[in-house]
């Protein structure tokens, strides 16, 4: 197993954790990353409280996956949320389940676990480098890198991430070098995003940055807890991202979704109606909801901008089912993450590419995609081990 040597194509959690399986086992690894330090993602995510995995009951846990809960399922299975947990403290990361079941790192950062991880890889080994931008295979089917040597490994990983952020690096650049070896492809969409909407130009001057909590949101039969924040293009927040999915199909469907807000989802419709049938006594409407209904600024306009600047007749039932039109998501450079990538037809259970033999695929570079809360660094650690494993039992199948 010394003498095989692998070539990890991308520097984020998919990618380093498939360089640390490789080299646990005495494989040579080199990690190509284009931008000039690694782990640009899990940086950004530590910046939240670094939400590592959730500790919701496993079978729940894997249906947020949604229609690809199937093929993600053995990786999952292989590489569960209590190995994550125990990887990470394995780093000297203690962790600790919030309120919400979501799991992170008692730092609430990530800077600590990165820098751990990397002085592990180098402690086994592993080549780190930085400023490495992957342009394909050359005639005799080494990888080709800007300003580098060409590489020719005995096997290939590669982590690209999707499309979303690109500053921090996931371009989606790659699929034309793999849509030009015959490698089918699903087009990018933006996944854990916000929409569009139309404000009044007052509202969105005067509440565009406002937060709307306590808030419940529904959508086409779902109804999730969560948060939203006015912007001047729309509406965000992570009540808005659990519902994302089914709002970016049904406007690709429809030209536009309804998306339901309760405002009090503490109270009750009849109790709220009771409390609003008191005597105003020549109170404003606005300082009358914000002492009846315990209503912010925010939410009371909100209910004359879903009026078209007028309040509605039956205020108590507007508060708890007040319909908010979403126009379009926003694009790839605002979404969290992303759907879309090579397809799972194109891949055989190890991650590797049928069209490609020795070449695997981990992480976002994969069609598949999840809400916010711990989901998508699951998977993406779940994908890097899973190709990890693919390469070793590509390698000890291989004749001698």
């Amino acid at each position: 197993m010394a003498a095989l040597s692998v070539a990890v194509v991308g520097g984020g959690p998919a990618g380093l954790i498939a360089a640390e399986t490789l080299s646990a086992e005495g494989v040579a690894v080199t990690v190509y990353e284009r931008m000039p330090t690694f782990g640009r993602k899990l940086l950004i995510a530590g910046r939240g409280g670094l939400n590592l995995t959730h500790s919701e009951p496993f079978a729940r846990f894997k249906t947020r996956y949604g229609a690809a809960e199937g093929r993600l399922t053995p990786y999952l299975d292989a590489f569960p949320p209590e190995a994550l947990v125990a990887w990470a403290e394995g780093l000297g990361q203690p962790m600790f389940t919030g309120s919400s079941g979501r799991v992170f790192p008692k730092a609430l950062k990530a800077s600590p676990l990165l820098r751990a991880w990397l002085q592990r890889l180098a402690d086994h080994g592993v080549r780190l480098q930085p400023r490495a931008e992957w342009l394909g295979w050359d005639p005799s089917g080494a990888l080709v890198f800007r300003d580098l040597p060409p590489d020719r490994p005995d096997a290939v990983i590669l982590a690209l991430g999707g499309a979303s952020w690109p500053k921090l690096g996931s371009t989606g650049g790659w699929t034309q070098l793999l849509a030009a070896k015959g490698v089918g492809l699903a087009p990018f969409r933006p996944a854990n995003c916000g929409f569009t909407v139309d404000w009044s130009e007052p509202f969105r001057t005067r509440f565009a940055g406002a937060p709307l909590k306590p808030l419940a949101l529904s959508f086409d039969g779902r109804t999730v807890r969560g948060e939203a924040v006015i912007t001047g293009y729309g509406v965000e927040g992570g009540g808005i991202y659990a519902l994302s999915a089914a709002l970016r199909d049904a406007v690709e469907r429809d030209g536009r979704a309804v998306l339901e807000l309760d405002l009090r989802p503490d109270v009750a419709e009849d109790q709220l109606a009771r409390k609003l049938a008191r005597p105003r006594r020549g109170q404003s409407l606005s300082n009358f909801l914000r002492k009846a209904a315990a209503l912010p600024p925010v939410a009371v306009n909100l209910l004359r901008e879903a009026g078209g600047g007028v309040p509605p007749d039956d205020i108590a039932h507007a508060i708890k089912h007040l319909p908010i039109v979403l126009t379009g998501p926003t694009g790839l450079e605002r979404a969290i993450s992303s759907a879309g990538g090579v397809r799972w037809s194109e891949v055989d259970g190890d991650l590797m590419l049928k069209a490609l033999p020795g070449v695997f695929v981990a992480g976002e570079m994969l069609d598949w995609e999840a809400p916010t809360g711990g989901y998508l660094l699951q998977a993406c650690f779940a994908t890097g081990v899973a190709a990890a494993h693919g390469v070793l039992a590509r390698s000890r199948a291989a004749p001698a």
